[in-house]
C-alpha cells in the first residue's frame, strides 16, 4: 500500500499581516470528489481571517473560495494550481491595496 506524499507544506509572509499557507499532498487514490491524486489547501489569510482558499475537501471535490463565494475549480495539474493561486493572491493584494481588508 504506498502512502501519501508531502510535496509541499510552505508559509509565505507576504505582510505583517498576509500570509499565504500551501499544503499540498500526492495520494495514493483521488479524494472522493477529485479526479486525480493530490489533495490540497491553499490559503490567503489577511488579519487572521482567510479571504481566499482553494482546496478540495473529501465529498466536496475541487473548488475555490473567494470572500464568502465558493465556486468549482478546474483542476488541471499541480503546477496550473499554484499559478492560478498565486495569480488570485496578486488580484486581491491589488484590489484591496488600499483599503483595511
Amino acid at each position: 500500500m504506498s502512502r501519501a506524499e508531502l510535496l509541499i507544506d510552505e508559509r509565505h509572509m507576504i505582510d505583517h499581516d498576509l500570509f499565504a499557507e500551501i499544503v499540498v499532498w500526492r495520494v495514493p487514490k483521488p479524494v472522493a470528489g477529485s479526479g486525480h491524486a493530490f489533495k490540497y489547501r491553499l490559503a490567503l489569510v489577511a488579519k487572521g481571517a482567510c479571504v481566499l482558499r482553494y482546496d478540495n475537501e473529501a465529498g466536496k471535490g475541487d473548488h475555490r473560495h473567494a470572500g464568502r463565494r465558493e465556486q468549482p475549480y478546474p483542476f488541471r495539474d499541480y503546477e496550473s494550481l499554484l499559478a492560478d493561486f498565486w495569480a488570485d493572491v496578486d488580484k486581491w493584494r491589488r484590489k484591496h491595496e488600499n483599503c483595511d481588508t
